[in-house]
């Protein structure tokens, strides 16, 4: 059961990693709220469908209601609004550095709440891939980056976004996991996640600011580069960190789950063809051992 919930975390890291990079480009087109309603509306929709399908709604446990709320307003609504924002400015690495914040939170509050301890080798190991992080991302990161991310508003900005999305991100799956105990298939509780929150951003788009009303012309094609990370995100990397949450200690789940900037390096390396520089994927290594150790 261990090694699945592992593997669940990595396979989302990887899936986090390969949907930062499809959303970069058609985010900066359609713009943080459209691109927030088509994902949720278009995935909710799909997970929808399959937990029908699977007969998977009758392992919900509906008494636990209020943690969906709060997932879906917390995680969903606030963490991913902040999310894209953030990713709009500084680009998907250095987003995802500042996303690995999510670990010492979600750590914290699973010995506040849960009762979750981590032993002195698990802690290390989580001290070895952040640092590992953290290198993959600061010297990873081109000078074209770095331009951007002044012309974007600066830092400060990207910082108290990224810690925004971070927490709610956090507190948002940590809420679902004795639900999660109880029985309930990742898959559905992620279709109930991103179905309400769908209600809610559909709700706010009817009303009549400009602020929620599209600006860009949608063709086909668009809409594809949209829905595909949309999917990917919301469908595929959340359930597999639910899957990971449910079997295994929080904690170490967020951290396994918040490797994309190791993935990414590679991933951009093919995608644009200029190869990260060494300390980055020193970084990468660092990330690396730190897994193993916490896997000892």
């Amino acid at each position: 059961m261990v090694v699945f919930a592992v593997s669940s975390a990595l396979a989302a890291s990887l899936g986090w990693a390969c949907g930062s990079m499809l959303a970069h480009r058609p985010l900066q087109r359609v713009g943080v709220f459209e691109f927030t309603r088509i994902q949720l509306l278009t995935s909710g929709a799909i997970l929808c469908v399959l937990c029908s399908v699977l007969g998977y709604w009758q392992t919900v446990d509906w008494s636990q209601w209020p943690a969906f709320v709060v997932s879906v307003v917390v995680s969903v609504i606030i963490g991913n609004v902040a999310l894209l924002e953030c990713l709009k400015r500084a680009g998907p690495r250095q987003t995802e550095l500042l996303l690995s914040l999510k670990t010492p939170i979600v750590a914290v509050l699973a010995f506040a709440f849960l009762g979750e301890e981590l032993s002195f080798t698990e802690m290390i190991g989580i001290a070895i891939a952040l640092f590992g992080i953290c290198l993959a991302i600061l010297f990873g990161s081109s000078d074209q980056e770095a331009e951007a991310t002044r012309r974007s508003g600066g830092l400060v900005a990207i910082v108290v976004l990224a810690l925004i999305a971070a927490a709610s991100q956090g507190i948002g799956m940590l809420v679902l996991k004795p639900l999660l105990l109880s029985g309930t298939e990742p898959l559905a509780a992620s279709a109930i996640r991103v179905t309400g929150a769908a209600f809610i951003v559909a709700l706010v788009g009817l009303m009549p600011l400009s602020a929620v009303q599209a600006t860009t012309e949608m063709s086909w094609m668009l809409l594809f580069r949209v829905v595909l990370p949309g999917f990917i995100g919301y469908g595929i990397s959340v359930s597999l960190l639910l899957y990971a949450y449910a079997h295994y200690d929080a904690a170490i789940a967020s951290v396994l789950g918040s490797l994309s900037p190791v993935f990414i390096l590679p991933l951009l390396w093919m995608n644009t063809g200029n190869m990260p520089r060494p300390l980055a994927w020193g970084g990468a290594a660092l990330s690396l051992l730190g897994t193993a150790v916490i896997l000892l």
